[in-house]
């Protein structure tokens, strides 16, 4: 993959900024470099600057990434501006702050690739060209693929009152996979392998309660209520919000925890008053996972899977899991029986239970 290069000053310090279209695999390969760091508010990845740093670039990755020189600090690509109307239709209908996100995100990248048009002259055609794109060129995944079609129809659909049907941008059919799980052993495991406060803390929600990464950040400290045991999750995917269990041994960490850390308004915090990071919550937890020795895939998501599972396994109801992961149909929930060790050998017969 080509990745394009460019000096920039950031807090002071001269830098390289890295600049390529969304890609997991690249962005693995990219963290590999030393001092290497994300900006958030350019939307880049930026590394320490050196005289001959194309080159070892280059040597590095050799067959993997080519790096070519390609702009000045002045000349760097600038962040595509949305259109106002857009973020502020999305807050009145009251979008969740995640899924504002995603929306941005995802509409940024088609104005970028339509950057000499403005976004309501682009055509239907052209927006299913571009999501054929997508697909062949930047092999987009089901999931991202209907996060892009969501964001885009959102704007013509909402916005401008331009309506989109499905003709011009039919959804992706979605892959019958059975959902990757660890078993309780493993969980245990890698649990045992957390040792700073706050990181056990926010991982051991995600498997106690079905939580994802995302509602864990937008917790508050309000939305915990130990009376009733159980914790308020707001409708971080723009869904109905809910209650979930809170687990015994999670409110004994956060009472500890709260006495260390003292947060004033989110639950979990990097600074006073700032959201903590998804992406510190999974670091933590792949540096869990690598001191455990577990070798099968475990990611955060496959722990929430897990928490579903064995929740099913232990007899507890499908409707009252539907309702802790905020699934709006049933059959969303149902997957987790495909994996489940519940099999027609654990039922009985009603016929078996009558006097006759």
């Amino acid at each position: 993959m080509l990745i394009k290069t460019g000096i920039c000053t950031i807090r002071n310090e001269r830098r390289i900024a890295l600049l390529f279209d969304y890609n997991e695999d690249v962005i693995t390969l990219v963290k590999q470099i030393k001092g290497r760091k994300w900006s958030a508010s350019n939307k880049f990845w930026h590394i320490p600057y050196q005289a001959n740093y194309l080159k070892e670039l280059n040597e590095k990755f050799h067959g993997k990434l080519e790096f070519i020189e390609n702009t000045s600090e002045s000349k760097i690509e600038k962040k595509i501006k949305l259109p106002a109307e857009y973020i502020e239709t999305l807050k009145l209908k009251n979008y969740s702050e995640p899924t504002i996100k995603t929306y941005r995100l995802h509409f940024q990248q088609l104005l970028r690739y339509f950057k000499n048009t403005k976004p309501e002259e682009i055509t239907f055609d052209e927006i299913r060209q571009y999501i054929l794109f997508l697909v062949e060129e930047k092999k987009y995944s089901t999931s991202s693929q209907n996060n892009a079609i969501n964001a885009i129809k959102f704007y013509y659909n909402e916005v401008i009152n331009r309506t989109i049907d499905d003709f011009f941008i039919p959804r992706p059919r979605k892959a019958k996979t059975i959902p990757k799980i660890l078993n309780e052993q493993e969980v245990s495991k890698i649990l045992k392998n957390i040792n700073n406060l706050r990181d056990k803390c926010m991982i051991f929600l995600i498997y106690s309660a079905g939580l994802s990464p995302s509602e864990i950040t937008y917790l508050k400290i309000k939305d915990i209520d130990s009376n009733k045991m159980k914790i308020f999750v707001s409708s971080a995917k723009g869904e109905k919000d809910r209650f979930v269990i809170l687990s015994e041994k999670i409110l004994n960490l956060l009472r500890e925890y709260f006495k260390k850390y003292k947060p004033q308004e989110w639950l979990f915090e990097n600074k006073p008053g700032m959201q903590y990071s998804k992406r510190n919550i999974q670091k933590a937890f792949k540096t869990a996972v690598d001191k455990s020795g577990i070798t099968k895939p475990a990611t955060l998501s496959i722990l929430k899977n897990s928490f579903a599972v064995h929740l099913l396994e232990k007899g507890v109801d499908v409707r009252y899991i539907q309702q802790m992961l905020g699934h709006k149909h049933s059959k969303t929930t149902m997957k987790y029986l495909r994996v489940s060790k519940r099999d027609l050998s654990a039922i009985q017969s009603p016929l078996d239970s009558l006097d006759v």
